[in-house]
């Protein structure tokens, strides 16, 4: 059976992703910050090794990977921090938080997976990027200029392992019903469920699809915003 190591374990989308993998016969090492979630989620998804893994401290980052008992197959990678706009706006340290968590703090744990893999000469890598990342939005610029970082760097690594037989698979969401966008009031048409998200990325894994929008609308939607003058799209406060 192959195996599948989840970064950010604890989130939404990583929960119903891990449960629908596990129930097609992946077998799951999880990873994250709070070791009790951990172990919920291990729980359901019928029992699963757990660590520890913060991308936000250097030291569990380059321990990872030396902790696990074997090489996964592959690496669901859904870290995520939409961290507080506001204070990023004027604090230096909170906009790197969101951006080393989002981003930079990923790195190194992805870096080790893709030198494994390409070693073996298989995997697959999936990185939970977001439509946030698309354009640079007044209303999250710290969140999303994170998120572009990531998405560059996965098509990069996609591009760098294309020919080796490994799959580099980019996933970007739009609002999901997860604690990230709690106590937002948003059209319930705009927001999906993570358990919708998680069937998109199975089924994007099983047809070799490197970049993933869902729901699918996402994709015209942000091709039209991106064709957007500057000069307009400055005025949208969006």
């Amino acid at each position: 059976m192959p195996t599948m190591l989840v970064l950010g374990a604890t989130s939404g989308i990583a929960q119903a992703a891990a449960r629908l993998f596990a129930n097609s016969g992946w077998t799951l090492q999880l990873a994250g910050r709070d070791s009790q979630r951990l172990r919920e989620v291990a729980d359901a998804c019928g029992g699963a090794p757990v660590f520890p893994f913060d991308a936000l401290d250097p030291a569990s980052r380059s321990a990872l990977w030396g902790l696990l008992p074997s090489c996964p197959d592959a690496v669901l990678c859904a870290v995520g921090l939409l961290g507080d706009q506001d204070c990023a706006c004027r604090s230096p340290k909170e906009a790197l938080r969101v951006m080393e968590c989002n981003f930079t703090g990923l790195v190194p744990v992805l870096l080790q997976a893709a030198e494994a893999f390409e070693a073996r000469g298989a995997g697959l890598i999936i990185g939970l990027s977001s439509v946030a990342g698309d354009r640079g939005r007044a209303s999250n610029y710290a969140y999303g200029s994170a998120k572009a970082g990531f998405t560059a760097f996965l098509s990069g690594l996609r591009a760098r392992l294309w020919g080796s037989g490994v799959h580099v698979l980019t996933v970007k969401p739009g609002y999901v019903a997860t604690g990230m966008i709690a106590g937002r009031r948003l059209p319930s048409c705009i927001v999906a469920s993570p358990e919708r998200v998680a069937r998109d990325i199975f089924r994007a894994v099983h047809s070799g699809q490197d970049v993933l929008y869902t729901p699918g609308w996402w994709r015209p939607l942000l091709a039209l915003y991106r064709a957007l003058p500057e000069c307009v799209a400055k005025r949208l406060k969006l």
